[in-house]
């Protein structure tokens, strides 16, 4: 795998690391490219149930790389996966955006397609496209107004101008905050949280909660039973209830 992203595994979570601190972590093609083989690896190995995504040198990321650009005008799009990688098609498993620094532009919008966030309590996120005569295409236009309030998304996008990681935690985009330099632990402290639950429940619920967006109220039960059957007949559901029942830890086979 690429230099340009690091990976590393560790009781079960795999951190992705965006390696590129001289650029402040912007995302080019090599990078989108690496990006990819990550979050493919991330849901192919069975030993790993949860991503984090970072960025090295204390900034998460700033969005695509303008100079390779401006070079090649080549844009960091993968076939099928988008922006990095990732904005089109996030994980099957769930992935955490631990988030120092700025977030900004695609860098933000990669932070909207992870399915919750960490942030620095200095963090900075915002969508400047706009002030460049551009659009945040990558998803900031469809994800920030549902995860804010439609006025205060308006504000973002329209203006270009940042938000801090305190007001957004204030309205629920930002899951935790941390003292700055300690976003990574922070999202190690949530996602193992998340580990000792089963596999096929939380990746089954990820799945579902993201699909129901989009669902009709009459009939949204119809839509969702065909869906988690499978939950209930599993073995990961028949040793959750043995373990409750014989005061231990359960042992997850992730079927």
């Amino acid at each position: 795998m690429s230099e340009l992203i690091k990976v590393d595994v560790v009781d079960g979570i795999q951190v992705i690391t965006i390696n590129r601190p001289e650029a402040k972590n912007a995302i080019n093609l090599e990078t989108a490219q690496a990006m990819a083989a990550a979050l493919e690896q991330l849901d192919s190995r069975d030993d790993v149930r949860i991503g984090i995504l970072t960025g090295a040198g204390g900034t998460f990321s700033s969005g695509m790389d303008l100079k390779a650009f401006a070079q090649s005008g080549q844009r960091p799009l993968i076939p099928g996966r988008g922006f990095a990688g990732l904005n089109e098609r996030p994980p099957r498993k769930p992935l955490i955006a631990a988030v120092e620094g700025y977030a900004l532009a695609g860098g933000c919008e990669m932070a909207l397609a992870a399915d919750l966030i960490v942030a620095a309590s200095n963090a900075k996120f915002g969508l400047p496209e706009v002030k460049r005569g551009l659009v945040a295409g990558s998803g900031g236009m469809l994800r920030l107004p549902r995860r804010l309030p439609y006025h205060i998304a308006m504000e973002v996008i329209l203006t270009g101008d940042m938000l801090s990681a305190e007001r957004a935690h204030g309205y629920g985009l930002v899951n935790r905050l941390t003292e700055p330099g300690k976003v990574l632990d922070g999202a190690l402290e949530l996602a193992r949280v998340i580990v000792e639950n089963g596999p096929l429940a939380v990746q089954t619920a990820k799945s579902i909660v993201a699909q129901a967006t989009d669902w009709e109220q009459e009939g949204m039960f119809d839509r969702q039973r065909p869906l988690i059957a499978h939950i209930f007949t599993s073995a990961d559901a028949k040793e959750g209830a043995t373990a409750f029942a014989e005061k231990r830890k359960p042992v997850w086979q992730g079927k």
